[in-house]
């Protein structure tokens, strides 16, 4: 788990600056939007790694399959549009979508370690 918190304190760093270079270095409003939705999706999906670290801790060992699960989504979802919001080929749109079904089996799978996490 702990490869896959640095990975998402990372992601989160770039969510930030991409997010940040969104608004500040692109005039396109296309581009701005690209820029912007890939970083608002990493940001909450890095989040959300640490997430799984804490349902981890509480008994809900499967969480550990939902971390790289949101990680994946990150690199093919947010990466795909941060590279068009960057002036790369639009093509990379048809990833993008996998990256999402990446981010949904995550939270299926987070909703299913949850289950084993123990109440006090």
């Amino acid at each position: 788990m702990r490869l896959w918190m640095i990975l998402a304190a990372l992601g989160g760093l770039a969510s930030v600056g991409f997010g940040a270079f969104g608004a500040h270095g692109v005039s396109d409003p296309k581009l701005q939007g690209w820029l912007r939705t890939g970083a608002e999706y990493g940001l909450a999906h890095c989040l959300a790694v640490f997430a799984c670290a804490l349902v981890w801790q509480m008994g809900g060992a499967r969480a550990a399959i939902a971390a790289p699960l949101f990680l994946a989504g990150v690199a093919v979802f947010s990466s795909s549009l941060y590279a068009m919001g960057l002036g790369g080929p639009r093509w990379l749109g048809a990833v993008t979508p996998i990256g999402g079904l990446a981010f949904m089996a995550g939270w299926l799978v987070l909703a299913w370690a949850a289950t084993a996490v123990r109440q006090s």
